[in-house]
């Protein structure tokens, strides 16, 4: 549910802060106040597309925020998590649209795409425009509806499941069969790649320890000659290092019988003879069985440059190098048992495609039922919007050989709206006014099991008038008992039965145009719908039938 709604330097719209309640809220005001505007708004934070040509003019931006409560709405929380985003009982969207650069979108404060609050709007709220009625000519639309109006999301979500594992299964199979049209030349591939990686056997950081053994070879003399010298000064010659260490630290004794604090000193020289000796003993057997081999050195070489000449040839390092020589000796396998992994495959095929086939049976005949009691919500619909000779029904027909993510169906919705022509499918047949009723019948149908906690109706009631507007207005309030409802109108009828009224305006502000919107009392409520019924000066008469239309009965 839409909670609140603030709008600024949105075209007229200077600045907007719109509290909304929980039932059925109402805007009104003159034509080319700015009414759709609202709509507008609420259409950017369904991830509506918006250009630099809504930001108001002299403005940097323009920037639409709404505040919905999602704490009964699972499926929002869903997308929401999957996205990444943070999660609460609330929910906090925000566009905004530079005159010049790029759009920015936030969900929860967190930067989000279009792609995101498209899917959020999916269950979140439904946009109903002037012309939006013609999305029920879309087949897969009215198939959404019926399963809408049966509570199969469900099943709809276990048949795209089975229907992704039957087409896994299919591109394995598949895959295994071009496979065994060139499988001799591809064995031999194989087995050729394989033993060539299995014949060097490299280890993952060879070349590493190869150039380091290069570089070892080319400065040996330098190496072993360092380290000669260095065992010798250290403990090997006479007058060592290590001696004189040891003489200083028995003098060093000596002299702390008369100061015990010297001892210290004594014990760290004698660590450090230790030390060194170890070193001297170290370096001394550094070398041992090494000696210059220029042949050693040219092993060392070739060996580097046939692993890099490896690593080029499959345009990897040598630990991906030996990874994928797993993968290749694995297709290798396949092949080798090929006949088998063809059946196994094949029987796997079988399964995951049966019990795809039988989810669309079962899903084709609960929306059999599921279509069929539409079909009389709709029609007893439409008998109160003064269509009382109006048929309508749902037709299901395969819409190919094998299931797809949402099954086998395609829907077709059928009516007779006109005595003595026969049914027709919807999208031959109606007229504009006709289907904004129909819609207007199908959501009232779908009144309570209808996935969205908002409907945005913008003018959808254009073109009727009179009793026929009093019933479209009930209809719309009945779904609001069970759906936040947004109308933007133009009739009394139905401004008179809003939950909360707000009234649009436009006025001119240090010489520009700008649009507000204001929250009505009861008595600027009554005044607004008696100027809607008589014009811009309410008359006493005008008044009285406004209270009426607020209080009926």
């Amino acid at each position: 549910m839409l909670v609140h709604l603030k709008v600024r330097d949105l075209v007229l719209i200077e600045e907007l802060d719109l509290p909304l309640a929980a039932g059925f809220n109402v805007l009104t005001g003159e034509t080319g106040a700015g009414k759709s505007l609202v709509a507008t708004a609420v259409g950017l934070l369904l991830g509506r597309k918006g250009s630099s040509d809504v930001v108001r003019r002299g403005a940097r931006e323009a920037e639409v925020e709404g505040l919905f409560d999602i704490s009964d709405e699972p499926q929002v929380r869903a997308v929401l998590e999957e996205a990444g985003l943070p999660v609460s009982d609330e929910l906090l969207i925000r566009r905004v649209l530079p005159a010049a650069g790029r759009q920015r979108s936030f969900v929860n404060g967190r930067l989000a795409s279009l792609a995101v609050l498209s899917e959020l709007s999916r269950d979140l709220a439904s946009f109903v425009g002037q012309h939006e009625h013609l999305s029920l000519l879309d087949p897969a639309r009215q198939l959404e509806l019926v399963d809408a109006f049966g509570g199969l999301s469900g099943e709809v979500a276990r048949m795209a499941l089975l229907h992704n594992a039957s087409t896994a299964a299919a591109d394995r199979h598949r895959k295994l069969r071009e496979q065994g049209r060139d499988r001799a030349k591809r064995i031999d591939y194989l087995a050729f790649q394989v033993r060539e990686i299995d014949d060097l056997a490299p280890e993952p950081d060879e070349i590493d320890t190869l150039g380091r053994e290069v570089v070892r070879q080319k400065h040996l003399e330098d190496l072993l000659g360092a380290a000669r010298r260095a065992a010798d000064g250290l403990y090997e010659m006479d007058d060592s290092i290590c001696e004189r260490l040891i003489a200083h630290a028995r003098e060093i004794e000596r002299a702390a019988r008369h100061d015990e604090s010297l001892t210290p000193e004594a014990e760290c020289l004698l660590a450090a003879a230790a030390e060194v000796e170890e070193a001297a003993r170290r370096l001394s057997a550094y070398g041992e069985g090494m000696e210059p081999d220029p042949d050693r050195l040219d092993r060392a070489i070739e060996r580097m440059e046939v692993l890099k000449t490896l690593e080029r040839k499959h345009g990897m390092d040598l630990a991906a190098v030996l990874g994928h020589r797993n993968v290749l000796a694995a297709e290798l396998d396949d092949l080798s048992h090929f006949e088998e992994a063809l059946d196994e495959a094949r029987a796997e095929l079988d399964r995951r495609a049966a019990l795809a086939r039988k989810q669309a049976t079962k899903l084709t005949i609960a929306r059999e039922k599921a279509g069929a009691l539409l079909a009389l919500a709709v029609g007893a619909e439409l008998a109160d919007l003064k269509l009382p000779d109006a048929g309508f029904r749902t037709d299901l027909a395969p819409a190919g050989d094998t299931p797809g993510s949402t099954g086998i169906d395609k829907a077709e919705f059928v009516a007779s709206l006109n005595p003595g022509e026969g049914a027709h499918p919807l999208r031959e047949i109606a007229s504009g006014g006709e289907l904004s009723r129909i819609m207007l019948a199908i959501r009232r149908a779908l009144a309570g099991v209808g996935p969205v906690g908002t409907y945005v109706f913008d003018e959808v009631d254009a073109g009727i008038g009179g009793a026929e507007a009093a019933l479209v207005g009930r209809k719309l309030q009945e779904v609001a008992k069970h759906h936040q409802v947004i109308c933007i109108t133009h009739l009394p009828q139905i401004a008179g039965l809003a939950d909360a009224h707000f009234r649009v305006g436009k006025h001119r502000k240090n010489g520009r145009t700008a649009t507000t919107v204001a929250t009505l009392t009861d008595t600027e409520r009554l005044e607004e719908v008696a100027r809607m019924l008589s014009g811009e000066t309410p008359t006493d008469r005008a008044r009285a039938a406004a209270a009426d239309l607020i209080s009926p009965g």
